[in-house]
């Protein structure tokens, strides 16, 4: 007869290591991806508050001027942030190789917006520039789309001849079209900045791809060289190439939005004059509540708050980064790659352009500077980089399960041979 002892005890299995190893990798990289994915939505998401919070502050004196109301640009701001946040969603629950079939029509939509803002009389013209199209009360700017459009297209092109990388004419000469064209027809508005730009983010899609450092070295050689010279034969953006080299030679002229942007980031010191008690607001920094927020913000929240922010694009950079270095194929690495480029370089230009390390362009801060546009687009881009980390973390789960099913039968396969059959 059995004991009570005997009958009570635990059955016992020992567990073989490459059984428990394939979940550990698998929590890990879930883990991993969760957390990226988390650091790029919050940080974006603090971006898009502050933004609202300082277009409020830096546009309130301009809006009461022009519209009676200290509240108009904000409201439309907060418009564009619904909106925006509506497009992130969206691009986040779509599979990002939707976008491998729609390149071709998403591009030449932008191209026919680009022709109709050259062309139509829809278009609307501010500070000597086309570039914005009226629809309804609002307005949009499709230089913006074509930022999406264009690397869209380049990470397709490469993706398709990553094998081919040493025959340049195979995907060179596409890609040289699209950007010779779509940069020559933001040119023409003009917008040097958005077209200086767009080839930069190219550039870096294109030593992401893997494309030899000659052929990158030549390629940056004769860009730098074209802009040079489309900066120099045009009256003023010679001019303000050269203010930017020496400001302060002539500051109530040439100098004038680089000194008083440095007045503003001044006045700051460490902790700011506050909120909404900037004084170089009130009609001394030109387009405060675009070009230059980032100098308001300097002024009314220090330089804390401009670190602060600083290092909230810094955390969007490593989170698309690491989001590209962990994509499941080449599209979705040069994708994402190229929409971290884009958001990337464009802070960088802008915050350089205010504190006077680069020349004034003209590109707003993202998810910062008022615009819709740009609000809406770079809110839809980061959806995309949603959807990419959504399929990181759906292979990560598939592969652990998989080497776990496959573990479990070398396990099982293992018992069945050391067993009391075999042993017989």
């Amino acid at each position: 007869m059995r004991s009570e002892a005997t009958m009570t005890a635990p059955r016992l299995r020992v567990v073989d290591p490459d059984e428990v190893a394939p979940r550990i990798v698998r929590a890990k990289a879930e883990r991993s991806a969760r957390r990226v994915m988390a650091m790029l939505s919050i940080s974006v998401a603090i971006l898009t508050v502050v933004g609202l919070v300082m277009v409020l502050s830096a546009s309130s004196i301009t809006a009461f001027a022009q519209f009676g109301s200290s509240f108009t640009f904000f409201k439309k701001q907060a418009l564009y942030a619904l909106l925006g946040t509506g497009a992130a969603a969206a691009t986040a629950r779509l599979r990002y190789q939707v976008w491998q079939r729609v390149w071709a029509p998403l591009l030449l939509f932008t191209g026919f917006l680009l022709l109709v803002v050259l062309t139509s009389s829809a278009a609307v013209v501010a500070g000597g520039s086309a570039r914005w199209i009226q629809v309804g009360g609002f307005s949009m700017q499709p230089s913006e789309l074509a930022k999406f459009s264009i690397v869209v297209a380049v990470a397709v092109i490469l993706s398709r001849h990553m094998k081919h990388l040493d025959e340049q004419a195979r995907w060179g000469v596409p890609i040289l079209g699209i950007v010779a064209v779509f940069g020559g027809l933001i040119l023409i508005q003009p917008d040097l900045g958005t077209a200086m730009l767009i080839a930069l983010t190219v550039f870096v899609l294109l030593f992401v791809a893997g494309v030899r450092l000659r052929t990158l070295g030549l390629s940056f050689v004769l860009s730098f060289g074209a802009g040079m010279l489309l900066i120099l034969n045009e009256g003023y953006r010679r001019t303000r190439f050269l203010s930017f080299l020496h400001p302060w030679q002539d500051p109530r002229n040439t100098g004038y939005q680089i000194v008083q942007s440095l007045i503003a980031l001044g006045s700051g010191h460490l902790f700011g004059v506050g909120l909404g008690a900037s004084r170089q607001k009130w009609m001394y920094v030109p387009n405060a509540h675009t070009d230059f927020i980032f100098s308001i913000m300097g002024e009314e929240l220090g330089l804390i708050g401009e670190i602060v922010v600083l290092a909230l694009f810094v955390t969007l950079i490593f989170a698309g980064i690491r989001i590209a270095m962990k994509a499941p194929d080449t599209f979705g690495r040069l994708l994402a790659a190229g929409i971290t480029a884009w958001l990337g370089l464009q802070a960088i230009v802008n915050v350089g352009g205010a504190t006077g390390i680069l020349p004034i362009t003209g590109v707003p801060l993202p998810f910062v500077s008022f615009g819709g546009s740009s609000l809406i687009v770079s809110l839809g881009a980061v959806g995309v980089l949603f959807s990419i980390g959504r399929a990181e973390l759906a292979a990560a789960s598939s592969k652990g399960g998989s080497a776990r099913t496959a573990a479990s039968k070398g396990a099982s396969d293992r018992h069945r041979q050391t067993g009391p059959d075999r042993q017989k």
